[in-house]
C-alpha cells in the first residue's frame, strides 16, 4: 500500500465501520477500509474505497495499513453484545494487540489525527448496580473497575492514546460509545446487541405467528441506545475537535429492556408473550450516558429518539429475517 489516502478505517467491514466508510466517501475523501473478515462477511462493501483484508493485530500489517494516511479511525476489535463479551473475555483482551500496533504504526507513519473508539464498558461496575441509574460521567471510569475483559482492554488502550499524546505530541481522540444500533449491524449469531436481538425476535414472531419471545434477564435492566447516524456525526466531530480527553458518545434517553420491547412491538403492530431467562448474560443493572461534557465542548449531543431509530432498524432486520426464512 504505497499510495496516499485521506482516511484509514480499521474495522471497516464491521457495523459502525461500514457506515463510517460510506459517510467519508460521500464527503469526497479517499478511504482505505481494513478488516480481518473475508469480503463476503463485511457488513457493507463500498467499491469506491480501497478494501483490504488484513489482521491488524500484527505490527507489519498495521504499518502497511496506515501507510500514506492522514487520519486513522481505529474501530477494529473482536467484540459483540453481552452474550459474546461475557463468554469471550480472553478474546476481547487480545484486541489490545490491534489497539497497540495501530497506535504505534500510526504515530511512526506521521498520521495527523488518530481516533480510538472506546466503550461505556470502561465504567466502574460499582456505579452501575441499580437500574435507577445516575448517568455516567467521564470521571466515573476511575478508580478503575471496568467490565471484565472487554472493558479493561478499552480502558488500557484509552490510556495508551493519552500517553502517546503526552509523550510524543501525537494527536489522539477518544469517544466512549454507548450501545450503538441501526441497520446493517449484527442481528443473529450470538454477537448481536439488545436492539437488533429484540427486533429479530419480534420479526420472527410476526412471520411465524408464534407470539412468544424470550427476554434475557428480568427486563428491568436499563440502558441507553444511540442510533448510528448520531454515532457517525459525533465520531467525526470528536475527530476534528480540539479536545483529547475521552468523551461519552451516547444517548441520554434511558429505557428498560421491557420498554425497548414495548417500542418494537408497537412498530411491528403485535403484542408478545414474554418469558424471562434469568440465567442469561445481562451485564450491569443500569447504564446511561451523562452528556454534560460533550455539550460543553461541542455544543451537541445525540438526539435521534429511540422510537425513530428503532423504526428504521426494525424495518431492516425484518427484511433480513424474512429473507433467511425463504
Amino acid at each position: 500500500m504505497d499510495k496516499q489516502v485521506d482516511v484509514v478505517v480499521a474495522g471497516g467491514g464491521g457495523f459502525i465501520g461500514g457506515h463510517l466508510v460510506g459517510a467519508l466517501l460521500a464527503q469526497g475523501l479517499t478511504v482505505r477500509s481494513i478488516d480481518i473478515k473475508p469480503r463476503h462477511e463485511w457488513y457493507q462493501l463500498h467499491d469506491a474505497a480501497e478494501n483490504v483484508i488484513a489482521d491488524l493485530s500484527l505490527l507489519e500489517n498495521a504499518r502497511a495499513g496506515v501507510e500514506g494516511a492522514r487520519q486513522v479511525y481505529m474501530l477494529a476489535a473482536d467484540m459483540g453484545g453481552m452474550g459474546f463479551i461475557e463468554n469471550n473475555k480472553a478474546a476481547c483482551m487480545m484486541s489490545v494487540l490491534i489497539s497497540t500496533h495501530m497506535l504505534k504504526a500510526a504515530h511512526e507513519a506521521g498520521v495527523e489525527r488518530y481516533f480510538y473508539s472506546s466503550s461505556a464498558c470502561v465504567y466502574a461496575a460499582g456505579k452501575q448496580t441499580d437500574p435507577n441509574v445516575t448517568a455516567l460521567r467521564e470521571e466515573d471510569a476511575y478508580p478503575a473497575q471496568a467490565e471484565d475483559g472487554y472493558g479493561w482492554e478499552k480502558l488500557f488502550s484509552e490510556r495508551m492514546c493519552r500517553h502517546f499524546a503526552e509523550d510524543y505530541g501525537f494527536t489522539t481522540r477518544v469517544a466512549r460509545y454507548h450501545n450503538v444500533y441501526g441497520p446493517h449491524g449484527t442481528w443473529e449469531g450470538g454477537r448481536e446487541k439488545a436492539p437488533a436481538a429484540v427486533c429479530r425476535k419480534v420479526a420472527q414472531a410476526v412471520l411465524s405467528g408464534d407470539h412468544r419471545i424470550e427476554i434475557w434477564g428480568d427486563g428491568l435492566q436499563t440502558r441507553s441506545f444511540m442510533y448510528i447516524d448520531d454515532c457517525l456525526h459525533g465520531t467525526q466531530m470528536i475527530m476534528k475537535g480540539d479536545s483529547g480527553v475521552p468523551v461519552n458518545l451516547g444517548s441520554s434517553e434511558l429505557v428498560t429492556i421491557n420498554q425497548l420491547v414495548d417500542i418494537v412491538e408497537r412498530i411491528a403492530g403485535i403484542r408478545c408473550e414474554r418469558s424471562y431467562r434469568l440465567d442469561a448474560p445481562q451485564g450491569v443493572r443500569g447504564r446511561n450516558s451523562d452528556n454534560t461534557l460533550i455539550r460543553e465542548i461541542y455544543g451537541w449531543e445525540p438526539s435521534v429518539s429511540l422510537a425513530d431509530g428503532l423504526e428504521k432498524t426494525y424495518a431492516w432486520v425484518y427484511d433480513q429475517v424474512k429473507r433467511s426464512h425463504q
